[in-house]
């Protein structure tokens, strides 16, 4: 089962986090198999971490929470809180497979947090630029709680126009880059 999970960064944590780099990095090559994607959200200055998010594909809701409480950052206090959700690989690869250059433009992480009927359950026309997109669900995988999309594009309100915004409570958009051993 595929899931999301978005750490998101206590306040003033990136010392700590610095400090766990190589653990943290250590834990998730215990997981290398599984990751859909990964990846750090940024400040608007591209270098400050803000969170981590981490699409993984697990066998069910004990082992994601597990593997989303136990990690070391998470474990030292590092992230204020964690978001996990059902998700669905709509384009059915993973982030390596990725067809544009992940170094080149900006990179954002589109959090639509869900209100009413499915929406955005289709791919965006947009394809090129996305590097992972599905909707997020309740635990039954069935009821649809929003969409969460890594893309790449020219600006912020661009990132921000690959989701039908009246169709959610609320949209929140962060720079994010690639994540893993460089």
């Amino acid at each position: 089962m595929e899931y999301f999970c978005y750490h998101r960064d206590r306040p003033g944590s990136r010392a700590l986090r610095e400090e766990l780099l190589e653990e943290h990095w250590s834990y998730m090559d215990r997981y290398e198999q599984e990751l859909i994607a990964r990846g750090p959200t940024l400040a608007a200055d591209r270098e400050t971490p803000t969170g981590s998010v981490h699409i993984v594909d697990l066998p069910d809701a004990a082992a994601v929470r597990a593997f989303a409480f136990d990690e070391p950052n998470y474990q030292a206090g590092a992230y204020r809180d964690v978001l996990v959700r059902r998700w669905r690989n709509v384009l059915g690869r993973t982030m390596w497979e990725y067809p544009g250059d992940p170094e080149e433009g900006n990179r954002y992480l589109v959090l639509g947090l869900g209100e009413g009927p499915a929406a955005d359950l289709d791919l965006p026309p947009a394809r090129d630029e996305l590097i992972a997109c599905g909707p997020l669900l309740a635990d039954d995988g069935e009821t649809w709680l929003g969409t969460a999309v890594l893309l790449a594009a020219a600006s912020r309100d661009e990132a921000r126009a690959v989701l039908t915004a009246d169709r959610y409570a609320d949209v929140e958009v962060h720079d994010w880059d690639f994540g893993g051993r460089g």
